[in-house]
């Protein structure tokens, strides 16, 4: 039988928990009220989990180096105990008399925090050939190819050859505060007097 539209009103008034239920199942609510489509998805937004971000490698306490040409050699110490990690070339080039150079290493390095790396020359070649480097500061978020500048201060040519020592890089610690502006700063015994004057004050003249 059908029943009558006063009792189809009556149950549409007050639902039953089959009712109720069934809209818990369609939008999601436990309360069983309908939610609006962007209301819904807000919800479903809200509670999804972010995506996982790709582990990022750790440089506490490690030099990560990546090597960007198989030219390229990874960096290590003649020692144990000694202070830098000697860097190759990887390229063949010429350093011309009196001139300068740039040469590439095809390695990009990641320094440990806290610290940067000094671009030093190796004694061999600054005592043998007159070979000295310049410019050699690299910044903990450099992440570009490691190149060293060399200076030839000898009259002949100079060849550099892919897998020759040409430097050594020697990581250092830093500090960097916060600059602040002061109207005076406090005395020394020593005051503004440079450039050689402690030297001086010693070198007393004869008579």
């Amino acid at each position: 039988m059908l029943s009558s539209p006063i009792k189809r009103h009556a149950s549409i008034d007050a639902p039953t928990s089959q009712t109720k239920c069934a809209r818990t199942d369609v939008d999601g609510g436990k309360d069983g009220m309908i939610r609006s489509p962007l209301k819904q998805l807000a919800i479903e937004t809200s509670t999804t989990a972010p995506a996982e971000q790709p582990p990022r490698p750790e440089a506490d306490g490690k030099l990560l180096v990546k090597k960007l040409s198989e030219k390229a050699s990874m960096p290590k110490r003649g020692s144990s105990g000694a202070a830098g990690y000697d860097l190759a070339s990887a390229e063949d080039t010429v350093v011309p008399a009196r001139g300068k150079a740039v040469v590439k290493t095809d390695l990009a390095v990641r320094v440990p925090a806290g610290t940067y790396g000094r671009v030093a020359p190796r004694s061999g070649l600054a005592s043998k050939n007159f070979i000295d480097t310049g410019a050699g500061v690299i910044d903990e978020d450099y992440r570009g190819n490691v190149g060293v500048l060399l200076f030839n201060h000898s009259d002949v040519d100079f060849a550099v050859k892919v897998g020759d020592r040409i430097a050594q890089l020697v990581l250092e610690r830093i500090a960097t505060p916060d600059v602040e502006e002061v109207e005076e700063l406090d005395s020394t015994e020593r005051g503004a007097n440079g450039y050689g004057s402690t030297g001086v004050a010693l070198a007393k003249p004869t008579i």
